[in-house]
């Protein structure tokens, strides 16, 4: 049954603007995220989370977030439902307080690592695990103006009320201080990049409460330039006041502050896969990681998987995005899992990706042996060569069915017939920007060069002028 208007809601959404990602839904301010798009969204959010409990909504430092909270608060309200608002805080903290509070589930306004013009929304059930897709599906009936189950014609009866609650977030923040049991980092110099995001809700606030001697790039809430040239997407400013402080080690968030990449005292990258065999060592040697398993994406790096199959351990991929890793997770009961890009998964603290929690956790056990973060990564593994080329392709339908493009496809079984077992070929669809992401990984530099170039290259041809 199809409703021909979303009367007092609007008119219904067409196919194409009402759907999740692979991290929510997300696009430019204005053009996909209008007032009236968002309070339909927060609208039948209202109708699928469980009806006991308030709604929680937090936001990163977008200019357009207070916009996109309050619709989404208009359109929940409308609902019926009560909202929870949180204001500035880090993605993490949304499922965190879902479940110390027993909300009914939470939202998250952010575009994570995209560029100020975009937002999002992430939407959290009541266990704090990013909504399930049978319910995101759900959500896209209803935009679409579908009935959904018995709950009919959108109608406005008793409104729901909203409250600020900011004071909320110092459980999150004693939750912080609590994941690394009473360790301290008295006197270490660090270097903070908090990327005009939401990590300025706390990062330096629980690193200094721990004794770090910091230094703060980009420490406040600053919307039009948050993930500009800083943060975990741009690491270049992280690493000149790494090397100019003579700090041991430093760390950059993303907008959301869900992911982290760290540098060493020497300005080396410490990714998502060194976090994961260094965390994942350590749980290793303390009896504490089940079947020895770590839970990754398809794009860890192979020399990860290699050196972590020496220690005897099982690397466990899955698709891009995190909820791919945390489902992975649940099903094997593994301990820690995460992306390459910076998200890191820990069971015992809630099974979300939390920059800021992943840095304190580094940098305290890195403490605790007595080694700089330099010293350790020397003890890690030696990545494979890899190289990742986003090639822009607007056409969705293009984009999403690259592997009907027989020029693109050809050339893909040829590089991984010359690379063998000694490389990789991984090519996909981005689920949150209009790019098709290339990546070669070989244990030759030369052959990862010409692959990429190679792909890319007719990637850009084909998809963009027609596949034939």
């Amino acid at each position: 049954m199809v409703f021909a208007a979303l009367d007092p809601l609007g008119v219904p959404l067409g196919t194409a603007q009402a759907s999740f990602g692979t991290d929510g839904i997300r696009g430019r301010v204005g053009t996909l995220l209008t007032p009236a798009f968002i309070l339909q969204v927060g609208y039948w959010c209202g109708q699928v989370l469980p009806d006991q409990g308030p709604v929680l909504i937090g936001m990163d430092s977008r200019s357009s977030g207070a916009m996109v909270a309050s619709a989404l608060t208009a359109g929940l309200t409308a609902a019926g439902r009560e909202v929870w608002t949180l204001g500035l805080c880090p993605t993490p903290a949304v499922p965190g307080l879902i479940r110390k509070l027993g909300a009914a589930g939470g939202l998250m306004v952010s575009a994570s690592h995209n560029p100020p013009e975009d937002n999002g929304i992430k939407v959290f059930g009541a266990d704090g695990a990013k909504l399930s897709p049978a319910k995101q599906g759900l959500i896209e009936a209803g935009l679409r103006g579908e009935a959904i189950g018995d709950k009919g014609r959108p109608t406005i009866t008793s409104c729901g009320p909203a409250y600020q609650r900011n004071e909320l977030l110092s459980h999150y923040r004693d939750a912080l201080l609590a994941s690394v049991l009473h360790q301290r980092l008295d006197g270490v110099p660090i270097v903070l990049d908090l990327c005009w995001g939401s990590a300025t809700a706390c990062g330096a606030e629980v690193f200094a409460a721990l004794g770090a001697d910091l230094t703060v790039l980009h420490g406040e809430p600053d919307g039009r330039r948050i993930n500009v040239g800083c943060g975990s997407t741009q690491l270049e400013p992280l690493r000149r006041a790494v090397i100019e402080r003579g700090a041991i080690m430093g760390f950059a968030f993303d907008g959301d502050a869900d992911r982290m990449l760290a540098l060493d005292g020497h300005g080396r990258v410490v990714d998502g896969d060194h976090v994961l065999y260094l965390w994942g060592s350590d749980l290793q040697d303390r009896q504490a990681l089940p079947q020895q398993r770590l839970v990754a994406t398809v794009m860890s790096n192979l020399g990860f998987e290699r050196a972590w199959q020496q220690r005897g351990g099982v690397l466990e991929r899955t698709p891009v995005g995190d909820q791919h890793v945390y489902a992975a997770m649940v099903e094997s009961n593994a301990a820690l899992g995460g992306e390459q890009s910076g998200h890191i998964l820990s069971a015992a603290h809630g099974l979300c990706g939390d920059g800021v929690l992943t840095a304190l956790q580094l940098a305290t056990l890195c403490h605790g042996r007595g080694l700089s973060l330099g010293e350790w990564l020397d003890q890690s593994f030696q990545a494979f060569p890899q190289k990742l080329v986003n090639v822009r392709v607007p056409d969705l339908e293009r984009r999403m069915g690259w592997q009907h493009c027989e020029p693109l496809q050809e050339a893909v079984l040829a590089a991984e017939a010359a690379m063998g077992e000694d490389g990789r070929v991984l090519v996909r669809a981005s689920g949150t920007e209009p790019l098709l992401r290339v990546m070669i990984e070989a244990a030759d530099s030369a052959v990862v060069e010409f692959w990429t170039a190679q792909l890319a290259d007719l990637a850009e041809q084909h998809l963009n002028r027609g596949c034939v």
